[in-house]
């Protein structure tokens, strides 16, 4: 059996990050897919969103580079997770884990003078998420 996620598109939100009781931060982010295609002639376009959780180093990294409307490739792997709130209604969602992420080509980014430029070689190499605990 194999659960593989590989995905191309951008940012919805900059990322935000949490940190669990023990100090393993989290970063939880909403990328945007898009497909097109001709219908009647016409242009149609259908866009997708996919919630993103990065743990560990990984989610830590994500916080500190990535902004809103970055293009990203995000691999990962699907999950889906239950629960019940307060009020005892059963919830789910279903999500990418990512594993690995690479920032690619320019976006709407955002003019933090904190976050690199797209320039920046060093930014754009790809980033392992061996440490997440899956």
């Amino acid at each position: 059996m194999y659960n593989k996620v590989t995905l191309v598109g951008r940012l919805g939100t900059d990322p935000e990050i949490k940190y669990t009781q023990s100090g393993t931060p989290v970063a939880t982010f909403n990328l945007a897919t898009s497909e097109t295609w001709k219908k009647d002639g016409n242009k149609q376009e259908k866009t997708e969103w996919h919630k993103i959780v990065a743990w560990e180093n990984l989610g830590e990294v994500c916080g500190k580079y990535l902004t809103k409307g970055k293009l990203v490739l995000i691999e990962g792997k699907l999950q889906t997770r239950s629960w019940e709130d307060k009020e005892g209604n059963k919830k789910q969602v279903t999500e990418i884990v990512a594993r690995d992420m690479k920032m690619l080509g320019s976006g709407n980014g955002s003019n933090n003078p904190n976050k690199p430029s797209e320039n920046n070689s060093e930014a754009l190499e790809q980033i392992p998420g061996d440490d997440i605990p899956f």
